[in-house]
């Protein structure tokens, strides 16, 4: 199929209008860039543009023209001849060509003494990604999340205290005190070391232990003055015993690749300077390398 050059017109004019929407003087205007503008000359001869924009600042009206070029090759002194005499008979034109390779001498004196702005407008290279003096930037990061469930606890016995239950609840039996309640509405308290936590929290504070990661596990807890409670009890406990398990961890790794961010770059000749325009709108600039 033909390259007709409308999708790099497209790209073009999308890197450009990112840009203005980034300036502050698109804060209080909507400049919104137009494709094949057609211009009537001072002789009444159309012209035609492949991209144009204007806004007006002080009471005055800025203009500028794009004509975009999707060629393999440098663009000839021939194309910037035919650009200046395109814009001849416009006055008040900002005239700026952008192509994909770059130019050729002449054409880089021709564009100079015309005040003609000279823009490599392309996708990302590898040079986008390492500054001027070949320092790289970071470009992807790798992430291995390891990632661990709360244990699952599978049997939780409090050890009621006896006495206690016999001077306060009148019962004998440890085994005929019912509780009730979710993990999240069921407290330990430890009179001892000044702790409490819920069902729910115990869950996830158990870890394995033996050196193992993962598997069934039992622990014992004794104190001196404990209690459990909930939304309708609170009995005094001599410790607990629980039985959990611990899934096997799995990892889960993740890139985070920048390029991924980057919708392409302009190269600005004379001033030796590039931009690279970002989805999320973050503009950076760069100098060029010295060799262009």
């Amino acid at each position: 199929m033909k390259n007709d050059g409308k999708a790099y017109e497209e790209f073009v004019a999308l890197l450009h209008q990112a840009l203005l929407n980034s300036e502050g003087i698109s804060k209080h205007q909507n400049i919104e860039i137009q494709r094949n503008k057609k211009i009537v000359d001072s002789n009444g001869i159309e012209r035609e543009f492949d991209l144009y924009w204007e806004y007006e600042l002080a009471g005055i009206t800025y203009k500028t023209i794009i004509e975009c070029k999707d060629y393999n090759s440098t663009i000839s002194i021939e194309k910037i001849d035919a650009l200046i005499g395109k814009i001849r008979d416009i006055p008040d034109l900002r005239p700026v060509f952008a192509t994909k390779k770059g130019y050729q001498s002449g054409a880089k004196t021709k564009a100079e003494q015309n005040k003609v702005d000279l823009l490599i407008v392309r996708e990302q290279n590898e040079s986008d990604w390492q500054d001027a003096d070949g320092t790289p930037y970071i470009k992807e990061i790798h992430i291995n999340m390891v990632v661990r469930l709360p244990a699952s606890i599978t049997d939780f016995q409090p050890l009621i205290d006896g006495e206690w239950a016999k001077k306060n609840l009148g019962q004998d039996f440890e085994s005929s005190i019912s509780m009730s309640g979710m993990n999240n509405e069921i407290f330990i308290e430890i009179t001892d070391s000044k702790e409490k936590y819920s069902l729910h929290q115990l869950a996830s504070d158990l870890a394995p232990l033996k050196g193992d990661e993962f598997g069934a596990f039992k622990k014992e807890v004794r104190c001196d003055e404990g209690w459990i409670s909930g939304p309708s009890f609170r009995y005094k406990i001599k410790g607990y015993n629980v039985s959990y398990s611990l899934s096997k961890p799995f990892e889960s790794p993740m890139v985070i690749d920048f390029s991924k961010e980057l919708i392409g770059v302009i190269e600005y000749l004379q001033k030796g300077t590039k931009k690279s325009i970002f989805k999320d709108g973050v503009i950076k600039e760069n100098d060029l390398p010295e060799k262009r």
